[in-house]
């Protein structure tokens, strides 16, 4: 006889699923009221999902053996999206190989190659807006954004492959624009090609223009040699693993549109409610400019990374507004016991990120922008966890902080801001992140130094 899951929502499973759908943070709150910090969820097209959201349970998560999990089985909702090759979607040591093979291209020197393009593009995208006009400040990022992963991530950044990747990639992302649009991550019925009118339609048409573009560029490289080891597509096509062996060029197109989804939307959707949040809150506008100030002028831009006031900001941010609400499920494999509850194998242990950073006792005021919170403490990682955790920690978490960190000093110092109206933005989901609605309008005017 096996133990009962924690008792959660007696609702359908499609209302469910829908109130998954449309409002996942809310949702959540409702049922921790309800049944406090470990519950279950029974969504239509998925195995009931154990939502946790104390860090004792989501430190009992990390800390057991990777192998008592199937986690690449719970990301299969991802696959539509970043293809079947994607590290996402391994486990044991396909899994490690893989992770091992990609884990240089995002830290150490790439890094420090990164960095001085990350700044260069923030400022030349800022440049193009109009000045003393209303932008949407999403829409910004998501250009920053796109130019990092095209020539960070890509490495194209000129010519008619540039020209011709650029309007697709944008294509493909505008799919998952709303809830209503990003229903078909949900609803396998949906999933079915009905010509490229149709939001599934327009994924596999977009997606074949962009490996047919994807695979002209690995050709070509690999004909004339053009590695430059300033892009993680050369890092990644040069790695070897142990045996000699380099990624497949399958792996390396499927990798890049998990790094596309995966880096794109989330570092665009973290950079505007950051946006939201400082200019809501002028003194701390200010604080970030007085550090800016008194220290990029000798600072490296990896340096300026590195700033306290700059780094507490961003981290806030990321509390309030993790990449994802919650980590993908881990799978269990044995039996084990978690928060004092025994499951049985099969079951989907969901740690919710969103939870954690909202509880009152490890976040005092936790709906208030609080940097500080960050210079007076160090949380743990199963407290403090916006790109999850364990084994499957997000690979390009440094790379999407080093781009938060610089994208935010660069047009700081160079612009002012301000925003159009003093209403509250609400989160609205757009894919599997939480967007702001609306999309954060700003004026932008640029500064003059005295």
């Amino acid at each position: 006889m096996t133990n009962p899951l924690p008792k959660g929502p007696t609702h359908s499973a499609l209302w469910q699923l829908i109130r998954w759908i449309k409002e996942p943070l809310s949702y959540q709150q409702e049922c921790l009221q309800h049944y406090g910090d470990i519950f279950t969820l029974n969504m239509k097209g998925f195995a009931p999902f154990v939502i946790i959201g104390n860090p004792l349970g989501v430190q009992e998560i990390f800390s057991q053996n990777p192998d008592n999990f199937d986690v690449g089985r719970g990301n299969e909702i991802a696959e539509p999206l970043f293809g079947t090759n994607s590290l996402f979607f391994y486990d044991g040591q396909r899994h490690q190989r893989e992770r091992k093979l990609l884990m240089p291209s995002f830290h150490g020197q790439s890094l420090q190659n990164y960095a001085q393009s990350i700044c260069d593009i923030a400022v030349e995208v800022a440049s193009q807006c109009p000045e003393n006009k209303p932008v949407i400040i999403r829409e910004v990022m998501q250009t920053i954004s796109l130019e990092v992963i095209l020539k960070v991530v890509f490495g194209i950044s000129e010519g008619e492959r540039y020209q011709a990747i650029k309007p697709l990639i944008a294509q493909m992302l505008d799919v998952t624009d709303s809830p209503s649009t990003s229903s078909f991550l949900f609803f396998k019925f949906l999933q079915k090609d009905w010509g490229k009118w149709s939001p599934w339609g327009r994924i596999q048409y977009t997606r074949r223009q962009i490996y047919h573009l994807l695979q002209e560029e690995i050709e070509e490289r690999r004909r004339h040699k053009k590695h430059s080891h300033s892009d993680v597509l050369s890092l990644m096509m040069a790695a070897k693993d142990e045996k000699g062996q380099s990624l497949t060029d399958d792996e390396l197109k499927d990798e890049l549109m998990t790094l596309l989804f995966a880096g794109h939307e989330t570092t665009a959707t973290t950079m505007s409610w950051a946006f939201y949040q400082i200019l809501s809150h002028p003194s701390i506008l200010e604080k970030m400019r007085q550090e800016l100030e008194e220290n990029t002028n000798h600072l490296t831009p990896l340096e300026t990374a590195k700033l306290p006031y700059l780094s507490a900001v961003c981290q806030e941010v990321l509390r309030m507004y993790p990449i994802l609400p919650i980590i993908f499920p881990r799978i269990t494999k044995t039996k084990m016991t978690i928060m004092g509850h025994e499951f049985a194998p099969e079951t989907w242990l969901t740690p919710s990120i969103y939870l954690v950073h909202y509880r009152e006792d490890l976040y005092p005021e936790p709906e208030k922008f609080k940097p500080e919170r960050f210079l007076e403490k160090k949380f743990a990682n199963y407290e403090y966890l916006p790109f999850g955790g364990g084994t499957r920690r997000c690979l390009g978490y440094a790379l999407a902080e080093l781009e938060m960190k610089l994208v935010l000093a660069s047009i700081i110092s160079n612009y002012s801001l301000d925003l159009t109206t003093q209403k509250p933005v609400k989160p609205q989901r757009r894919g599997f992140t939480i967007s702001p609605a609306g999309g954060v309008p700003v004026i932008l005017s640029k500064r003059l130094f005295v």
